[in-house]
């Protein structure tokens, strides 16, 4: 971490102190959320692909049929909130490219820690590996986008599957350098001390073969913005300001098939799955 001089990382890292009308916008989510659920024609809920009853993901496929590329969604939380119906909404945009999104939940903390997090998500494209074998997309919002990070930099040979199983990712606002949430009242439930965080912390972990695209909303403030440059520089990747977009509202152009952010996703998923 290279900033420890003050910074109020509380302050930087309490979204909702930031954005007082996130209620509404969470309320929104939900609804828009479920109205996708109920009424996407091509879906499967509740796929188990661990033993606890939070290891459950929803695959969204788009009219064209199951030989689609593949993208995962990785909800947000701070590891210790939200599941996956908060998020379904999101897939419409990729669908309408013909590209299948899955969307998982995953245990929280302090249940169990973020390293368990990790090794639950890595678990997931395991699972959808076996059910659909193809490359998968890695995106995440949040503590999505330190898990999207963290799927991108998995050694998959050593897993035995493919080495670019994950074969580039999108994050939304995303976490990379734990360290800074050490003196966080967010990390009462993460428990994390130094050593943990820097191991698991994207920003130190070995550059890809897969890139990295690192968005982050202009309103957000200067540590997440630092964050998404940060991985963009150690993984010579790309970070990119969204500008009007505050922490609760980048993701919002997901669920439309026409946004700019939508359709260069949906391009560069394309494009590596050879279906361009």
């Amino acid at each position: 971490m290279s900033e420890v001089n003050a910074i109020d990382y509380e302050a930087e890292y309490n979204n909702r102190a930031k954005v007082p009308e996130h209620p509404a916008i969470l309320a929104g989510w939900q609804a828009d959320a479920a109205a996708f659920r109920a009424t996407h024609p091509q879906r499967q809920l509740d796929l188990p692909y661990g033993d606890s009853a939070r290891q459950k993901l929803d695959l969204f496929w788009p009219d064209g049929g199951r030989d689609a590329p593949l993208a995962l969604f990785i909800h947000g939380g701070y590891w210790q909130g939200l599941d996956k119906s908060w998020g379904s909404h999101l897939a419409a945009g990729l669908t309408a490219h013909g590209i299948a999104v899955a969307m998982p939940s995953y245990d929280l903390c302090p249940q169990v820690t973020v390293a368990t997090i990790v090794e639950q998500i890595r678990a997931v494209v395991a699972m959808l590996h076996a059910r659909h074998p193809r490359n998968v997309y890695a995106m995440g919002h949040s503590a999505g986008g330190h898990l999207a990070a963290m799927l991108l930099a998995t050694d998959w040979a050593a897993r035995r599957l493919p080495p670019g199983q994950v074969n580039g990712a999108t994050t939304l606002s995303g976490l990379f350098d734990l360290e800074a949430l050490l003196s966080t009242s967010i990390n009462v439930k993460l428990g994390l001390d130094a050593a943990e965080a820097r191991r698991l912390s994207p920003i130190h972990l070995p550059r890809p073969a897969g890139r990295i695209a690192a968005l982050v909303g202009a309103l957000e403030g200067a540590e997440y913005a630092r964050q998404s440059r940060a991985i963009a520089a150690a993984w010579d990747g790309a970070a990119t300001l969204v500008e009007g977009r505050h922490h609760f509202d980048i993701v919002a152009p997901l669920a439309d098939p026409q946004s700019a952010m939508t359709k260069a996703i949906a391009a560069t998923i394309h494009a590596l799955a050879g279906t361009a």
